[in-house]
């Protein structure tokens, strides 16, 4: 069954318009409260945070407004990384937690993500459950009034998520001596990420961390890291973070100003951890788009990797299905579940940090963990309304280009469930997947106008 509010991950879209707007937030705070709400008198409690996005407020007051007509207590963070939320919404003991987010998507847009009582997020089932409730009659979810739920700010909620971040870095090490540029993309780790890093020992530079509402990943973060290489040659610092919007995922950047992904970043946690026999199953998790340089350096430690869809949430469901403590994907989003139940970019980092201290060598040495195969990926944004897949001339190119492939390459071509765009990537020989996803590009342009 298709889904009409939810994509990828959560509820996302241009503000204002189409599935992204007050109103679809005042009836998912009423659906949702009734989805969780369980049969006891006790009260229920729903956690909110958001990203630095001016609409943020909007729809905060929206999603309040639903969950109190519905009888459920809000706790809102203001400005936090989803897995904050994800990892407070568990710790509190809240019914449900809500992040208000677009994740790594210009500040036009904006999102909302839950996570059930268990700090996960929702399964598809779920999410079909709760749109069913959204389309329903909103009054069967209204409260009496003598039940009407209540809302405060919790003013402590950064720096609990700070000692839970703080406590998976090993106690015997410090950041001491290490220079480190933090990308903060203007966005929701804007204070929490450099008092981490602070606090364990480093000497911080954080670079775009005012945000003003219309800012977030405005050249820079994870989305842009260039601006955060050019910083970390400036101050010739020993390593760079680069955040996106929510903080969920994490790019490096080494001394010597190279960016690094998230494959490397999961096959350099996933050696050190086989080696230290912490890596449950001896195999981890990531998608389609991982590396084959990734899987074929691991097979020769002896680590399975199991492909997922894209998507973080899959990630990690293929994860818990099969009983790995280690997954995640190509754009940074780095599942550790020792310690938390979604990507959490600064967990992330302070492993790799950790690793970094330990083996007392530069970052371009510890992060050069395999050599690529030749990838290439390239977006093609269509118009609203458009189907450019559903095209014969798409069609065609594809199988044409699968074709000239002949069994030397890996070609993808799918649609991103949170923007109007094609995602088209190939990976093999560099002579055979440059014509191949320019062919195709080619044919979803013309389809997509």
């Amino acid at each position: 069954m298709t889904k009409r509010y939810f994509g990828t991950d959560g509820i996302r879209g241009r503000t204002n318009s189409g599935v992204m707007t007050a109103e679809t937030a005042l009836r998912l705070g009423m659906a949702a409260a009734r989805f969780f709400r369980r049969a006891d008198d006790r009260r229920h409690t729903v956690v909110i945070g958001k990203d630095t996005r001016l609409s943020g407020y909007m729809i905060e007051n929206a999603l309040t407004a639903g969950f109190t007509s519905a009888g459920m207590d809000v706790n809102v963070f203001g400005p936090l990384p989803t897995p904050a939320v994800a990892t407070l919404t568990r710790s509190l003991r809240a019914d449900l937690g809500v992040m208000i987010t677009a994740s790594h998507n210009p500040y036009e847009d904006n999102g909302i993500k839950l996570f059930g009582p268990d700090g996960y997020k929702l399964n598809d089932a779920a999410e079909l459950e709760i749109e069913a409730l959204m389309d329903g009659d909103p009054s069967e979810a209204l409260s009496p009034p003598t039940e009407i739920g209540r809302a405060k700010r919790v003013d402590d909620a950064q720096a609990r998520y700070v000692e839970i971040v703080k406590a998976t870095f090993p106690r015997h090490m410090r950041l001491s001596g290490l220079r480190i540029v933090v990308d903060c993309a203007n966005g929701a780790a804007y204070k929490v990420a450099p008092r981490v890093l602070w606090e364990l020992g480093a000497d911080v530079i954080p670079i775009n961390d005012r945000p003003d509402g219309t800012n977030i990943n405005e050249d820079c973060g994870a989305v842009a890291p260039q601006g955060l290489a050019a910083q970390v040659l400036k101050y010739r610092a020993d390593l760079g973070i680069a955040l996106d919007g929510d903080a969920d995922r994490v790019i490096l950047c080494d001394e010597t100003g190279r960016i690094v992904d998230g494959d490397q970043l999961i096959g350099l946690i996933a050696l050190a951890w086989k080696k230290a026999g912490k890596l449950q199953g001896d195999k981890i998790v990531t998608t389609v788009m991982s590396n084959m340089g990734l899987e074929q350096k691991l097979a020769e430690h002896g680590i399975g990797l199991e492909r997922a869809k894209v998507g973080d949430r899959y990630v990690v469901e293929a994860m818990r299905a099969g009983a790995s403590n280690l997954g995640g994907e190509q754009s940074g989003h780095i599942v550790l579940s020792d310690f938390a139940t979604t990507g959490d970019a600064l967990i992330a980092a302070l492993q790799v940090l950790a690793l970094l201290v330990e083996g007392d060598q530069p970052a371009s040495k510890l992060l050069s963990v395999f050599k690529p195969a030749p990838q290439i990926l390239k977006n093609v944004r269509y118009a609203p309304g458009a189907r450019p897949m559903e095209a014969d001339v798409v069609k065609a190119a594809i199988a044409d280009a699968e074709a000239s492939l002949n069994g030397k390459g890996r070609l993808l071509v799918r649609a991103s469930g949170t923007e109007p765009v094609i995602r088209v990537m190939a990976e093999g020989e560099r002579k055979l997947v440059v014509p191949a996803v320019d062919q195709i590009c080619g044919a979803l342009e013309s389809a997509g106008e």
